[in-house]
C-alpha cells in the first residue's frame, strides 16, 4: 500500500500545518467542478446529499454515484460519477452546486486534504487525540490569489471541526475492515468475496434513515459490520474455499 509520502509526491501535495498561511481566493469559476474523477464520498456524505435532496442514500448513489473496489484498500469506494466529456459533478446544474450547503467534505476542505497518520501496527488507540491529524494544499490553480489564509481559519469559516469523532471513526472503519478483507480474500470464492463487498457497500452507505442522527446510526452499522468481519475471520467452522 502507497505510504502518505509517496502519495503526496506523486499528486504534488505540499504539507501544510493548522496556522501555516496559503494564498487562494474562491471566485466561484466552478474549475473545480470539471475534469473531475477523485471526487469520494464518506457514507456521512452520501446521507447529507440524499437528505438535501429528499430521496433515500439508494437513490442518491444510483443516480449521482458509481462505486468500484479499492485497489489499495480492498473495500467498496463510492465517487461522484463524472458526466461527458468534461467531466462535470452530476450535481453540477446550470453552473450552481445543487447540495452547495452540505458538499462532501472533500469539496469542502477544498484546496485542503486532510488524513490520519496511522500506526505502523494497525492498532487504534481509544482517544482520537492520540492520533497525529495531517492536512496538505493542493494548489488548485484556479480563483486568484487576492486571499490569505491558514487552515484553522480555513476550517472554522466552514464550520469543518479540527476535533472531528466522525473522521477518525470513518479512518478507523476502513482501516479494519481493509485489514480484514484483504485476508478474507485469500480464503474465500470469489462469489462469496462478492456478497461479503456488497453487505459492506449497504451497511456502511446505505442503511439510513435521512430523518434520524446520522452518527448515531453510522456507529451501529459499523459495529455490527465489524463484528459479523471479525467473526468470519477468526470462525473455526469449514469456510468455503477460493477457487
Amino acid at each position: 500500500m502507497n505510504s502518505i509520502k509517496e502519495l503526496k509526491e506523486q499528486l504534488g501535495y505540499e504539507e501544510i500545518g493548522l496556522d501555516d498561511i496559503f494564498v487562494f481566493h474562491c471566485t466561484q469559476c466552478g474549475k473545480c467542478c470539471i475534469h473531475r474523477e477523485d471526487i469520494l464520498l464518506s457514507p456521512k456524505d452520501l446521507f447529507h446529499i440524499a437528505k438535501k435532496l429528499k430521496i433515500t442514500p439508494e437513490v442518491a448513489l444510483a443516480q449521482y454515484c458509481e462505486t468500484y473496489l479499492g485497489r489499495n484498500s480492498h473495500i467498496p469506494v463510492v465517487r461522484l460519477k463524472p458526466q461527458g466529456s468534461v467531466k462535470r459533478c452530476p450535481l453540477l446544474k446550470n453552473q450552481k452546486c445543487l447540495v452547495h450547503d452540505v458538499k462532501p467534505a472533500v469539496c469542502s476542505m477544498f484546496p485542503i486534504g486532510r488524513y490520519l497518520a496511522l500506526p505502523s501496527d494497525g492498532i487504534f488507540p481509544e482517544n482520537p487525540e492520540e492520533l497525529s491529524v495531517g492536512y496538505v494544499f493542493n494548489d488548485p490553480e484556479c480563483g486568484d490569489r487576492s486571499e490569505t489564509h491558514t487552515v484553522r481559519e480555513w476550517f472554522h469559516k466552514f464550520n469543518i471541526p479540527l476535533k472531528d469523532d466522525y473522521f477518525f471513526a470513518w479512518t478507523k472503519t476502513k482501516a479494519t475492515l481493509s485489514k480484514h478483507l484483504r485476508f478474507l480474500e485469500g480464503r474465500l470464492s470469489e462469489k462469496t468475496m462478492v456478497s461479503i463487498w456488497n453487505a459492506t457497500l449497504i451497511t456502511l452507505y446505505l442503511n439510513y434513515e435521512v430523518t434520524e442522527d446520522f452518527q448515531t446510526q453510522f456507529q451501529k452499522n459499523s459495529d455490527m459490520l465489524l463484528s459479523l468481519i471479525e467473526k468470519l475471520r477468526t470462525a473455526d467452522a469449514p469456510m468455503p474455499k477460493k477457487i
